[in-house]
């Protein structure tokens, strides 16, 4: 017998960045939670097939689409392409939750960041996040949500991110903005702050650089660095009914780090 769970149409996700990394584990933790998954990637084709290999091993479904989240000029073309593979895949018109997850760091110190540096981190961190979000709006579904990705160094300063730290501060303002003017729509919009993850975000630095990890890890209440694990589940539990009450928040996820 078909219960009414069975016959519920599945929720949609759409995450930037999902080839690897932190945007990886988020949609194959949302995948494990239900909900299809569509994915962005920058240039490796064969890492955002991966990707979905792994979603559909779950058993959801999976579309991996190439996107420069800092080019604006192609956000047009990319919501047309999103919205025909909405009708021919899932028969709707829209997607339920929005990870603004697509992120690069450059290190360098404040008097050593140069203007280009500088102008490629807004591009992909704030830029992009702005006027993709703002594209994709007539997509989202009533009663959706967004997620977007900041960091822990918004809170602690660490030197030589001053520029990169600059972008995701602003990404926090927008997101209590964006709850605000959304909030007609029952849209709910919060921001997870990861602290140091061991990725190969910034070259890999946190996971392959012994010093650097054994740091993190003593100023560290939990007293480890972060995983990827530790992040995607966390980014899928906001994304359940359970949370559809918090909206506006910026929830740091870094084990304790530097409290």
């Amino acid at each position: 017998m078909t219960t009414n769970a069975q016959m519920k149409e599945p929720k949609i996700a759409l995450v930037t960045g999902a080839s690897r990394g932190l945007g990886r584990n988020m949609a194959v933790a949302l995948a494990r939670k239900g909900v299809d998954v569509i994915g962005t990637y920058h240039s490796n084709a064969a890492e955002a097939e991966a990707t979905s290999a792994a979603i559909a091993a779950l058993g959801r479904k999976a579309l991996m689409f190439r996107l420069d989240t800092s080019a604006t000029v192609g956000f047009p073309s990319f919501a047309a392409d999103l919205a025909q593979a909405l009708s021919a895949q899932w028969h709707r018109p829209t997607f339920d939750f929005l990870v603004n997850n697509a992120g690069i760091g450059i290190a360098a110190p404040f008097a050593q960041t140069t203007e280009a540096a500088f102008d490629r981190l807004m591009g992909i961190h704030l830029k992009g996040v702005f006027f993709l979000t703002q594209t994709l709006l007539p997509l989202l579904a009533d009663g959706g949500r967004i997620v977007n990705l900041s960091s822990g160094l918004t809170r602690f300063s660490l030197p030589g991110f001053a520029a990169y730290a600059a972008m995701k501060g602003a990404v926090e303002v927008l997101t209590r903005y964006l709850a605000k003017e959304l909030g007609a729509r029952g849209i709910a919009v919060n921001t997870i702050a990861p602290g140091a993850i061991e990725t190969d975000f910034a070259g890999g630095s946190v996971r392959d650089d012994k010093q650097i990890n054994a740091f993190i890890a003593n100023a560290t209440a939990l007293g480890r660095v972060g995983v990827p694990d530790d992040i995607g589940p966390a980014v899928a539990a906001l994304l359940t009914e359970d949370t559809r009450w918090i909206n506006a928040q910026r929830i740091e996820v870094s084990g304790g780090q530097s409290i």
